[in-house]
């Protein structure tokens, strides 16, 4: 230490018996390569990763297996060079025995690398200072580091300190639980690194000072922590601080207490303070990943424990299963001879004493926060005794140290208060368990408060989803309501418009009165009204029809599959009511195509004069003729394929024959009523003149409604403001045209 450091005291603590000499005995060693690796895409805090390899892929050591999925995330690296055998649910590290995708990998031997550089050749830079802090922190995500204290929270995100201004970077050494030295030999070991971390972080963070923090017990570790600086000219810019050993000096905010006096505020993180803290392992990550572009996929991890024969610390493959490491380490199962045996052992522990979990089998994997492998005898590592009533003796309260209440906590915890307890700072509970280690009652308070933790999460969870579910449903009412009122303006537009030209129209025929004008003005919007519902009414009988056809296929499925024979009632009353809401369609469909026709004739009423005129009838008997064609060509067909129809047919033929003369009679009873009214006879040019002028009326008069027609359209696709105004009006001008033709062919009357 090169500077005057004040310490400072936090509350609580305990000094538990420590039993880190069995495992410090000898140096750092690799276990042998295991047949398969299991690697779980979720091996920190946040979203898990997405796999980016497929079954049969070869991958090298080093490649990325998995990316980052969303912003707190990490990626996931080959450990060494083989063949993916499996992605598929394996049991992870977890004190639930929980199931997640992994990706098992089957090592060649051959440990082959990817190419990989530092950033400063890759940046092409000379000197390693000159590198951005961003380009630092994307080459930290990328290599997958993730916090390696035991919290797993990608070293990436807590470097992005955002709005907070960091003065102090404090590394994390202390190790305080009993029987880990992971920490303690990768400080002896590799200092040098350590001290490389270090800088780098203070190149990336701005910060004016580095704190490295180490409990006295380790003096091989603050010595070489020591010479390293020396080694880096870093004895004026960091300072390594030995402190006093006390459980749990080791937590985030106990140590950053410890080291600056200040207090991280509940609910909030240590930049809020000016700080940022890191373990001694994750400094050493983050050189590799620098310096020489190596990702994470390994980590020291100590094997210790009475049943071990060769304990000591191993730098162990992430994905290396847990048997195939105790394997390597000479465990003998309690109460045998064996160096190994493949039963399930009584109890191994992942983590230390205090805050590690049983595993319930040996065939998990190594992962980035395993920092050690307990594996006690009964005698070394007595299990619980049944826990008995509180006796309110207060010692969970001077033991916490986090200043809370855990006699509280377990009352609320166990009554499943979990407002109350949230009131009272539960997650400010690091988990340490100091107060179920000095419970004289042998509660195992540190069980119910992660019980307590996890409902609180699942609760917030289903809260917000309940939320996200809300402001979908509202907004899709709201945009609902939204294209229901365009469609309704758009109606009334269209409605209005064709009102508005049918005004026009009338307007201009002087034989329409005003009380006929208001009165086709009020039709035309009637029928536009109807025509809508009318269109409506098909959409609905659309999806009713293509429900209908979906409820068939699932109650079909339902009878012939026995699982699904509880839901073929239920199929059968959706089909029925399917069917029933199609009838109700149909029945007012013909109301509204009836009263859409009459709306239609009476907004289309004119003067056309009598109905028994010569020109009239003349009209009728060129249309009855004319279907008297149709009906004969259907009949001909329907005799040429041979089809059942040809009887109907036929007495559809003779009745339209009979149509056709009907009209043919009137039509000449007329004319020849005429002809003898006349004032003076009329000549044979003449009939012949007036014959050819009725076709040319009539052709005229069909004229006339489609210039009618093209003119409503123009003006409906103006109101509208369409892009069809000036194709409309091209339209409407020939339709003008082909009218003016026809009426320059007519014969005056009394023209020889």
């Amino acid at each position: 230490m090169t500077h005057l450091i004040q310490l400072h005291e936090f509350d609580g603590g305990i000094h538990p018996p420590e039993n880190k000499l069995q495992s410090t005995g000898r140096g750092i060693k690799k276990p042998p390569m295991p047949n398969e690796l299991v690697l779980p895409i979720h091996q920190h805090i946040g979203a898990p990763a997405d796999p980016v390899v497929a079954v049969g892929d070869t991958v090298l050591k080093g490649q990325t297996i998995a990316q980052p999925h969303g912003y707190v995330s990490a990626p996931l690296h080959a450990p060494t060079s083989g063949t993916v055998i499996a992605i598929e649910d394996r049991v992870v590290p977890h004190a639930s025995g929980l199931t997640e995708l992994s990706i098992v990998i089957k090592p060649d031997r051959q440990d082959s690398w990817i190419e990989h550089q530092s950033l400063c050749a890759e940046l092409g830079l000379d000197d390693c200072d000159d590198i951005p802090a961003d380009a630092l922190i994307a080459r930290i995500r990328d290599c997958g580091i993730a916090g390696m204290g035991g919290a797993g929270f990608p070293t990436a995100v807590k470097l992005n300190t955002g709005k907070y201004t960091i003065d102090t970077l404090i590394l994390n050494g202390a190790e305080c639980e009993p029987y880990i030295t992971a920490d303690d030999m990768l400080m002896r070991e590799r200092a040098v690194g350590i001290i490389r971390g270090a800088q780098i972080l203070l190149q990336i963070l701005k910060a004016e000072r580095c704190l490295i923090g180490v409990e006295d017990n380790k003096p091989e570790a603050i010595a070489a922590l020591e010479a390293a600086l020396l080694e880096l000219h870093e004895e004026h810019h960091i300072d390594v601080v030995t402190i006093p050993t006390k459980y749990p000096s080791g937590g985030e905010k106990q140590l950053i207490q410890i080291l600056t006096g200040k207090e991280v505020p509940s609910g909030g993180i240590p930049a809020q303070v000016g700080i940022v803290c890191q373990n001694v392992g994750t400094a050493l990550a983050i050189a590799e990943a620098v310096d020489e572009g190596k990702p994470l996929i390994s980590r020291i991890t100590t094997v210790t424990g009475d049943t071990i024969v060769d304990k000591g610390n191993w730098d162990v493959l992430l994905g290396t299963p847990v048997s195939h490491l105790l394997k390597a380490s000479g465990y003998q199962a309690p109460g045998k001879r064996k160096i190994f045996s493949n039963k399930k052992p009584t109890r191994i522990i992942m983590g230390g004493p205090m805050m590690g979990f049983a595993l319930p089998t040996t065939e998990l994997p190594v992962v980035k926060t395993t920092n050690c492998i307990l594996a006690p005898t009964n005698k070394e590592l007595p299990a619980n005794d049944i826990a008995m009533a509180c006796i309110r003796c207060g010692m969970c309260a001077d033991a916490c140290p986090a200043d809370l209440l855990p006699q509280q906590l377990y009352w609320f915890s166990k009554a499943e208060e979990l407002d109350k307890a949230e009131q009272h700072n539960l997650f400010d509970c690091i988990e340490c368990g100091a107060c179920s280690y000095v419970c004289p009652s042998e509660i195992p308070l540190v069980q119910y408060y992660r019980h307590s933790k996890g409902a609180i999460r699942e609760e917030r969870a289903t809260y917000q989803k309940a939320e996200q579910a809300r402001e979908r449903f509202e907004a899709r009412i709201a945009r609902q309501e939204r294209e229901q009122a365009e469609k309704d303006a758009k109606r009334k537009a269209r409605a209005e418009a064709a009102a508005k030209a049918q005004e026009a129209k009338k307007s201009a025929a002087p034989t329409n009165s005003a009380a006929d004008k208001a009165s086709i003005s009020t039709s035309t919007v009637q029928a536009a009204t109807n025509s809508a519902d009318l269109e409506k009414l098909q959409k609905q009988l659309t999806g009713a029809q293509a429900a209908l056809v979906k409820t068939k296929e699932k109650l079909e499925a339902a009878q012939n599959d026995p699982d699904q024979a509880d839901k073929v009632a239920l199929f059968e009353g959706a089909l029925a009511k399917t069917q029933d809401k199609i009838k109700k369609i149909a029945i007012d469909m013909a109301a509204a195509k009836k009263a859409a026709k009459t709306s239609t004739t009476e907004a289309g009423v004119s003067d056309k004069g009598d109905p028994n005129s010569p020109e009239r009838l003349k009209k009728k008997w060129d249309t009855a003729h004319a279907r008297l064609e149709t009906a004969s060509k259907r009949l001909t067909e329907a005799q040429e394929q041979g089809l059942d129809t040809v009887e109907l047919l036929t007495q559809g033929l003779e009745k339209q024959k009979a149509r056709v003369e009907e009209a043919k009679a009137a039509y000449e009873a007329v004319s020849s009523s005429t002809k003898n009214s006349s004032v003076a006879e009329v000549s044979t040019d003449d009939l012949n003149k007036e014959n050819a002028n009725d076709e040319l009326n009539r052709k005229i008069r069909a004229q006339q409604d489609r210039v009618a027609k093209a003119n409503e359209r123009l003006e409906m696709a103006k109101a509208e403001g369409l892009d069809t105004v000036d194709a409309l009006t091209k339209a409407h001008t020939k339709q003008l045209e082909k009218l003016a033709g026809l009426e320059a062919q007519l014969t005056p009357a009394g023209e020889a």
